[in-house]
């Protein structure tokens, strides 16, 4: 975990992270309170959304940082984001995302070749 990350994690005392896949193929690394907020949202969507419960649901696995800030993360959940080497993690504001950095790279580049979203049309930075 980079410390510009653990520093805020542990001023808050989070220990415990749950990850889980994300849809477009990295996971998500929440803070165990994050977590439970996120939890109950996706359990109360409904039944049209069941197969999306599964997936964040049925893959979300606990996860404790150890006395070096590092995590273990099952081989499924590293499979699944093609974790194999250079990872990037972006703080997200309730959450982290941890991607292959290569995905994330293509990913970048797909999103900025890109139009703009309305959303952000009238977004003032």
């Amino acid at each position: 975990m980079p410390s510009r990350h653990r520093e805020v994690l542990a001023s808050k005392g989070v220990q415990q992270l749950t990850l889980t896949k994300h849809p477009e193929g990295a996971l998500m690394v929440f803070p165990r309170p994050a977590w439970e907020i996120f939890r109950e949202k996706v359990a109360a969507l409904p039944m049209a959304a069941s197969g999306w419960k599964r997936v964040f649901l049925g893959n979300a696995m606990d996860v404790e940082m150890d006395a070096s800030s590092r995590v273990l993360i099952a081989p499924e959940l590293r499979q699944a984001a093609n974790l194999v080497r250079d990872v990037m993690l972006l703080g997200m504001g309730s959450h982290l995302e941890l991607w292959d950095a290569q995905r994330y790279a293509e990913h970048e580049a797909t999103v900025m070749a890109g139009d703009m979203p309305d959303a952000l049309k009238n977004f003032t930075f």
